[in-house]
């Protein structure tokens, strides 16, 4: 029989770990109190609760035994769903990780992908553990495991503060990183290094900051005021996705009418081939209740990537975005958009397309820096793509951007429409008359009014929808106001699709 003095103890010791979980940290939320935010009230449940950290063996605190953990681990629920998560406590040792931090993450990264659950990890930690040499040396069973589960469960991550080395390669190797406005930071090696290496002096921020990694880099996807907020955006994340690689996305009542139309959307796109506008501003009246969850919103901006819902259901959208770069594609915006079609793929979320683009960004420095490559990473995720993959054109698709946003369905696409107003052709009317014509203009009577002239004729005979519809290009033109019915049509069209690939171990795609 279990004593008094026992369960007193028992008491005693987890009433310990509860205090210890929940020190204020600057300001900050505790480790305990940040699951307590992102999870279900109530849901969170410890795995491995007394497991201690090990006592350093050097430094101030040498042969002192510590009840402490640097890291929190279990599972609970998000939206009523089973998720497996884990909390780096940064005031154990800077959060660093050693042998038992990494035993309790891999044991439950092991349970997320054994039962199909998400994993959400908020790191805060310096990297291994100095302290214990080589027996701090699990990042490299976690990278493992980050592999492993790679589309088979979603992998999301929060930097809630510093965080080194291994320490911020594990994010990377996930789905989606959150990062928090003026706080926390990521990098290989930290300003000290940097200094000491290469003389070069720079401060977290600008080393690796949520502003640098948001907008210059594009290692995180998300950039948030606060951490509350943060956390919120984490179950909002997870109210689009499947819990798993075997079941489809969720799919929810909006209240949301699938067949309403929208007079006003033909009004948001200019006429003019190169006016620009905000492509955002045509997403929120399509899709349901005008919500769009961008991904990458700060990175690579002439395209757009995010998670919306069509008639209830969760669909990722990648968008021409004309406000920036006049929508050209170059190398960051293949790179982005990319990931997040491989992404829906993996997950069963199907793409819709929505088109608005020049074609591929020119220079020198595009070309030097692999514009062949990087553009090549995006025909392969949508060539690869068995999703339903529905593209609409609004206004122009020209060029080998045709393929790089799978207009046409031997480019990859299940179904294309387009607008009656839209122009398609490997070459602008404008450009091809420009080049093919050139010597007839210079030649007649009034060179600007035959310039007119033969444009109005190439658009006709050559890019106007009507023209690539004739040629099998395009299976439907619809007016502006009826995008949203035509959009769900499609998806319900499509929606039993079944298409499978050779077998092979995995492909090559040009990295």
């Amino acid at each position: 029989m279990v004593s008094k003095l026992q369960i007193d103890e028992f008491r005693l010791k987890m009433k310990s770990l509860e205090d210890s979980a929940k020190r204020p940290r600057q300001g900050n939320l505790s480790p305990l109190e940040r699951i307590e935010v992102v999870a279900d009230p109530g849901t969170f449940e410890q795995i491995d609760a007394f497991l201690e950290s090990l006592a350093p063996k050097f430094g101030r605190s040498k042969g002192k035994v510590t009840t402490k953990q640097g890291v929190i681990t279990g599972r609970a629920c998000v939206h009523g769903r089973q998720v497996y998560l884990y909390a780096q406590d940064s005031s154990v040792e800077a959060g660093a990780l050693g042998e038992r931090e990494g035993r309790k993450i891999c044991k439950v990264m092991d349970l997320a992908v054994q039962n199909g659950a998400p994993i959400i990890a908020l790191n805060d930690s310096g990297g291994a553990r100095v302290s214990e040499g080589v027996r701090s040396s699990g990042y490299w069973n976690i990278f493992q495991r980050n592999v492993i589960a790679s589309g088979v469960v979603p992998q999301i991550f929060a930097i809630m503060g510093s965080c080194a080395g291994g320490g911020a390669y594990s994010p990377a190797l996930g789905d989606f990183i959150f990062m928090i406005k003026e706080q926390g930071s990521m990098f290989v090696t930290g300003p000290t290094v940097v200094k000491s290496i290469i003389g070069q002096e720079i401060s977290k921020e600008g080393l690796g900051g949520p502003q640098i990694h948001s907008q210059v880099s594009g290692v995180a996807h998300f950039l948030a005021p606060t951490e509350r907020e943060c956390l919120e955006m984490i179950r909002t994340l997870l109210s689009y996705l499947p819990s798993n690689n075997r079941e489809k996305p969720p799919c929810v009542d909006t209240g949301d009418d699938p067949w309403r139309t929208n007079e006003s959307v033909g009004d948001v796109v200019p006429e003019d081939p190169k006016k620009s506008y905000d492509m955002r501003q045509v997403i929120r009246k399509v899709f349901d209740r005008g919500e769009f969850f961008e991904v990458h919103r700060y990175f690579a901006q002439n395209i757009l990537t995010g998670f919306a819902r069509l008639a209830g259901n969760s669909v990722g959208v990648v968008a021409s975005q004309p406000r920036y770069l006049a929508g050209c594609l170059d190398i960051n915006a293949s790179d982005k958009a990319a990931r997040f079609i491989r992404f829906c793929d993996a997950f069963n979320i199907p793409l819709i397309n929505l088109v608005d683009v020049p074609g591929y960004l020119p220079g020198i420095e595009q070309e030097h820096g692999g514009i062949l490559r990087h553009g090549a990473k995006k025909i392969y995720a949508y060539a690869e793509a068995t999703v339903p993959k529905i593209t609409l054109v609004l206004r122009k698709a020209y060029g080998g951007a045709l393929s790089g946003m799978c207009v046409s369905k031997e480019r990859g696409a299940d179904e294309v429409m387009a607008w009656v107003s839209a122009e398609v052709a490997t070459l602008g009317a404008d450009a091809a008359v420009k080049i093919f014509f050139a010597e007839e203009i210079r030649n007649s009577a009034d060179p600007e009014k035959r310039r007119q002239e033969l444009i109005k004729e190439f658009q006709e005979e050559v890019t106007s929808v009507y023209a690539v519809a004739a040629a099998g290009r395009i299976e439907r033109i619809i007016e502006p106001k009826d995008t949203r019915p035509a959009l769900v049509k499609a998806l319900r069209s499509h929606s039993k699709k079944l298409e499978t690939l050779p077998w092979k171990k995995h492909g090559n795609i040009p990295l």
